[in-house]
């Protein structure tokens, strides 16, 4: 009789992990994901990547969408009526209490290689570090924050030109993978204690996390690679910079300089090393060429970027 499986999860990267199960030999009994939100500046009722997964593709699997589990008796008893034999977590969006801990073996699958990383944006966190390798953790669930056991690792190499959509998707195949490897051999594996002295976090990304400046080449290119997604990069006025290359990190320049004109890209200055850039957004505007931005602006070589 195959082990059933409540799967919880709300973005992409879960919907990856869940798609996997879907086709292991293990049943997903029921998912839990977040309750659909208004997006955008229509404020649309949007339901979570993993609902629209279902939606899409016809499922007959229970969806719940909880605003909250903790004290919730509801979801408690909703649980323990499905009989799962483990709980399958991915970037829920909710810490899980100790009454749904308790139902069966709560698995997280953890965008980082743990203790490193705790918290809500791992992947972003090993890019803006420009970490040599990232991966994914699956560890048993306790009430701290990522604090588990591990059950395992799986590792990445972020390549120098890596983005944090590229790194989402490998990590989603990679944690994919896991979860069957790690249900497979549940009964043979010795969970490892993590080293409480490595342990470091990760909060989740605002808005402003994106202000950028021509300071420094190397820490803004390593900003537009953890941030390109969402929520971008951009200068004090507002300017959003898209399609970012670096050039190099060593020559010391004045910051902000435009320093070539290409046919579909400029080299700009930093006060520490350059960068290319294709495209340019001024507030509430569409993006363009940003060779056309600076045509447009009278900016030419020589000129200050702001």
């Amino acid at each position: 009789m195959s082990k059933r499986i409540v799967f919880m999860g709300t973005p992409d990267y879960a919907t990856k992990i869940f798609e996997r199960l879907l086709d292991s030999s293990y049943d997903v009994v029921a998912l839990y994901t977040q309750p659909d939100k208004p997006v955008g500046r229509k404020q649309v009722l949007t339901a979570p990547h993993i609902k629209q997964f279902c939606v899409d593709n016809s499922l007959d699997i229970p969806i719940f969408q909880p605003l909250k589990l903790r004290g919730n008796k509801e979801v408690e008893e909703e649980i323990k009526s499905l009989n799962p034999d483990f709980i399958i977590v991915a970037a829920y969006g909710q810490i899980l209490p100790k009454e749904i801990l308790d139902i069966a073996p709560c698995i997280n699958l953890h965008a980082s290689l743990l203790p490193k990383y705790r918290g809500a944006s791992p992947i972003q966190e090993s890019l803006l570090n420009d970490d040599e390798y990232t991966g994914v953790t699956s560890m048993l669930m306790e009430e701290g924050l990522d604090s588990g056991d591990i059950l395992g690792l799986e590792y990445l190499k972020i390549t120098p030109t890596m983005e944090v959509v590229e790194a989402f998707n490998k990590l989603s195949d990679i944690a994919a993978n896991l979860t069957i490897t790690t249900l497979d051999n549940y009964e043979k594996i010795n969970p490892k204690k993590q080293n409480e002295s490595e342990v470091s976090f990760c909060k989740k990304i605002k808005k402003e996390h994106g202000l950028v400046d021509f300071s420094n080449a190397k820490k803004l290119y390593l900003k537009y690679k953890a941030y390109s997604f969402w929520p971008g990069i951009f200068l004090e006025s507002g300017l959003k910079l898209k399609d970012v290359k670096l050039v190099e990190e060593n020559s010391s320049n004045e910051e902000g300089t435009i320093l070539e004109l290409n046919k579909e890209s400029v080299v700009i200055a930093c006060k520490k090393g350059s960068i290319e850039v294709k495209t340019l957004q001024a507030p509430s505007k569409k993006a363009i060429s940003a060779v056309d931005f600076l045509k447009g602006k009278r900016i030419s070589i020589g000129d200050i970027l702001q």
